[in-house]
C-alpha cells in the first residue's frame, strides 16, 4: 500500500488505517461542529439559524434568486430549502412567489426587515475573524484548500 493517503506524517497508513485522529474528513466534521457553537450565540442575535444565515449572506450578495440558484450556492438541495424559507418568510425576512416567466420555479426575494438585517450581520465575520485568531493570508489559504477540497469531492459524486 502506497503512503498516498497518510496525510499525517506519523506513519504509514498500513499501520493502522482506523485512527479517527488521522482522519481528514472527521477533522473537517469537528471543525464544523465547533463553527456551529461560536457561530450560535451570534446568530441568535440575529434571529437566525446557520443555514439561514447563509442563506441570508446569498441574497445580500444578489436579491431576487430562484430558490434553485439559491440551493446551488448555499450546497442545499430545494427539499431542505423550501421549509428553511418558508420559516424565513414567517418571520418577515423573505418573500417568495412563482417566477411569471416560469411558474414552476420560485423566487425570492429580501423584505425590508431582511435587507435592514445585513447592517446588524455585518459584525458576523469580524466577530469570528477574531475567535480564529488567524491572519487574513492564512484564512485566505485554508479557505481556498478546502473549496478546492470541497468541489474536488462534489465533481466526483457529479461524474
Amino acid at each position: 500500500m502506497s503512503d498516498k493517503g497518510d496525510i499525517t506524517g506519523k506513519g504509514s497508513v498500513a499501520d493502522d488505517p482506523m485512527r479517527l485522529g488521522d482522519f481528514l474528513c472527521f477533522a473537517v466534521y469537528s471543525a464544523n461542529h465547533a463553527f456551529n457553537r461560536v457561530y450560535k450565540p451570534m446568530l441568535d442575535r440575529l434571529g437566525l439559524t446557520y443555514p439561514q444565515y447563509v442563506v441570508m449572506v446569498a441574497l445580500w450578495e444578489g436579491d431576487g434568486l430562484t430558490v434553485g440558484q439559491i440551493g446551488d450556492r448555499v450546497l442545499l438541495e430545494t427539499n431542505t430549502l423550501t421549509p428553511l424559507l418558508k420559516r424565513m418568510e414567517g418571520s418577515g425576512l423573505v418573500q417568495r412567489s412563482r417566477c411569471a416567466e416560469d411558474e414552476r420555479q420560485v423566487r425570492v426575494k429580501l423584505t425590508e426587515k431582511g435587507r435592514a438585517l445585513r447592517a446588524e450581520a455585518a459584525i458576523v465575520p469580524r466577530e469570528m475573524g477574531s475567535c480564529l485568531e488567524k491572519d487574513t493570508a492564512t484564512l485566505e489559504r485554508l479557505t481556498h484548500e478546502l473549496t478546492c477540497l470541497r468541489d474536488g469531492l462534489l465533481a466526483r459524486i457529479k461524474a
